[in-house]
């Protein structure tokens, strides 16, 4: 079978995550932020990542997650973040950047860059981190709105799964994150998301009463519960996000080497053997690759 063969009959990547979902009972998700992370992720042997808006805004700009990020900047990163790797990516897409019709373009061009996914919530523009003070939701019909765009955008041809999200429970408590949560599901979202259940009890609640699956954002030391796999999937969820794990531990071990490089001290516990690193960043296949054309050879 040639390659060309391969490429035409290989899954595209929606239908690839549709795959997944459908096969596994539960699915972790380790976020990514530039396209070494998400190479890192797929070698770990994960089915999936998603590209943090947390951690794509700290790492791409410097700023915190707070919607000084511009679609733009997110789109460029998300896309060499689907160059890069072979796994489904879904992409935080916040807010849509806009109304509904700035929603469309958002979910079409994202789609297009070949992503699986796309997260779009309900929250009010700048957006803040779900687990930060100062979040506000715009009104139902606004946010309804926003998912119909997105559903409407996939009907006419740019496919990509939807995820809705809704902050509502910090604003106007968690019935009303469930009633918008079961809205989304009618107009055609594929993943729930309620953001930021306090406790246990909560998350039964969300998955019991709302439809479709949900996923559950994992933030080590934030509001949510860390719950391990086994309990997320026996109280309902079907997918788990951790947006912060590789960048968080990144970001320690990064610290840790500059201080001791500071103190002219030995660091090479924390370092790759160079024979990984360059194996992991993709130098091997590279020379295996060029070695077939005589003109890229080089010894």
């Amino acid at each position: 079978m040639t390659k060309k063969t391969v490429l035409i009959n290989k899954l595209s990547q929606p239908d690839n995550l549709r795959k997944i979902l459908n096969e596994k009972s539960f699915v972790p998700i380790p976020s990514c932020f530039d396209a070494l992370s998400a190479k890192l992720i797929e070698q770990a042997n994960f089915d999936v990542t998603f590209m943090s808006g947390f951690a794509a805004s700290a790492s791409g700009i410097g700023s915190p997650d707070l919607g000084l990020m511009t679609f733009s900047e997110v789109f460029d990163q998300a896309n060499n973040i689907c160059n890069a790797i072979e796994i489904p990516m879904i992409v935080d897409g916040d807010t849509g950047y806009g109304n509904a019709m700035n929603v469309r373009r958002t979910l079409k061009e994202c789609s297009k860059a070949g992503c699986a996914g796309i997260l779009i919530e309900d929250q009010l523009a700048p957006k803040r981190c779900g687990h930060t003070p100062g979040k506000d939701v715009v009104n139902r019909e606004e946010a309804f709105d926003r998912i119909r765009a997105a559903s409407d955008m996939r009907n006419e041809g740019y496919d990509i799964l939807i995820m809705a999200r809704t902050d509502a429970n910090h604003t106007h408590g968690l019935s009303e994150a469930i009633s918008r949560s079961q809205k989304f599901y009618e107009l055609g979202a594929d993943i729930m998301f309620i953001e930021a259940p306090k406790n246990k009890e909560e998350m039964r609640i969300i998955c019991k009463e709302v439809p479709g699956d949900k996923i559950a954002n994992i933030v080590e030391g934030g509001i949510t519960p860390n719950l391990s796999m086994k309990e997320l999937s026996e109280i309902g969820y079907k997918l788990a996000v951790y947006p912060l794990t590789v960048m968080s531990s990144a970001m320690k071990a990064m610290t840790n080497s500059l201080n001791l490089l500071l103190k002219d001290e030995d660091r090479s516990g924390l370092l790759l053997d160079f024979s990984d690193l360059r194996q992991k960043i993709g130098f091997d296949d590279y020379y295996e690759i060029s070695s077939k054309y005589e003109t890229s050879k080089r010894s």
